[in-house]
């Protein structure tokens, strides 16, 4: 139920004056409402707070959401590798995670264990390069291993501070890393940021239909709160990898008993002297099931842009758990060129 711009509560009296309203819980039509009280002492007004936001967001040209609808599709991973491949384009990045019961991005940014600063500025960011800024809650707990029990207001809460009190300073780029789902920290950081102008979300899915059906309510959410979907990401999309990082099992058979031998060695050894031809190619093969179109079908359907896929590749995943970039060397040869031409494109997006 509305009044004006107001809304009020479902369990409000007949003629509630609105919550907002400075007679709320006083006028003759409050009494006996259950919620006399709680407007009779709540602030009134616009909340100040967006008034901080606005002011620390102005120094932001671009704000860019990655999302995923479910775990695990590696959401954080792209969060992170964009983040580093804008900064290697000698842009100012800040790479915000905001997913508080699961934060990933200080162990994939090389961040362990560093704490938050304060001065008279705010919170500094913890810096991997002068360029490439990070807030994390992961920066907040008193151990790794600690879990945070946190309901929706309190988590809400944090959003809220990280977005009035860390000093970015004038950065290109603010990449914000959110938890999977269409939860009270969505909600929160569209409100939160709604009004300093929301560039888009990234949205990142697996081939299969069980991660689409969910990325298809990230979607639907990003078109109610007025949220531009700047495309979605396939990761995972098969597995690629170079011959010669590929290993080799014989089975063996005798009786009832299975013997799994490692022939790894012996393999690659055989390939470079009997089959050299072999040494440039990649060994792929996909993982999750895509015959109904994956991603790029999803995203015609829905009238979103496909970014493009990237490959699931054991390097990436290396590169991750040593919180290091993977464009920095020639190891992630499967991955790296398939993210630069996301972020290529999402660059190309903003020019």
């Amino acid at each position: 139920m509305e009044n004006g711009n107001q809304e009020i509560p479902e369990n409000a009296n007949e003629h509630c004056p609105g919550p907002q309203s400075k007679s709320a819980g006083k006028s003759d039509a409050c009494e006996g409402c259950p919620n006399q009280q709680i407007c009779a002492t709540a602030p009134k007004g616009p909340d100040p707070d967006l008034v901080a936001i606005a002011e620390r967001m102005a120094t932001v040209k671009h704000k860019i959401l990655v999302l995923s609808g479910k775990g695990g599709v590696g959401k954080s991973t792209v969060s992170a590798q964009l983040s580093f491949a804008l900064a290697s384009k000698d842009y100012q990045v800040g790479l915000l995670d905001i997913d508080i019961c699961g934060p990933s991005i200080p162990k994939m940014l090389g961040l362990e264990g560093q704490d938050i600063h304060q001065s008279n500025l705010g919170w500094s960011p913890i810096y991997v390069d002068s360029n490439l800024g990070v807030m994390s809650i992961g920066f907040m707990l008193p151990h790794p291993d600690e879990a945070v029990i946190w309901r929706g207001p309190r988590k809400n809460g944090l959003i809220k501070q990280f977005l009035k009190d860390v000093h970015w300073g004038e950065i290109d780029y603010l990449v914000v890393d959110a938890p999977p789902g269409t939860s009270d920290e969505h909600i929160s950081i569209v409100q939160f940021l709604q009004a300093t102008g929301i560039d888009g979300a990234v949205i990142v899915t697996t081939p299969q239909q069980v991660s689409l059906i969910d990325v298809r309510k990230e979607i639907s959410f990003c078109k109610k709160v007025g949220i531009k979907v700047l495309g979605v990401v396939e990761n995972m999309s098969r597995l690629k990898q170079p011959v010669l990082d590929l290993e080799f099992e014989r089975v063996i058979i005798e009786g009832k008993e299975t013997i799994v031998e490692d022939v790894t060695e012996w393999a690659q050894k055989y390939i470079i002297e009997n089959a050299p031809e072999l040494l440039p190619l990649f060994a792929c093969s996909k993982v999750f099931d895509s015959s109904r179109g994956g991603a790029a079908k999803m995203c015609t359907d829905m009238g979103v842009p496909f970014l493009g896929t990237v490959p699931m590749d054991p390097q990436l995943g290396k590169a991750a758990e040593e919180g290091r970039s993977c464009f920095e060397d020639q190891k992630c040869s499967s991955s790296a060129p398939a993210l630069l031409r996301i972020v290529e494109q999402l660059i190309a997006s903003h020019e």
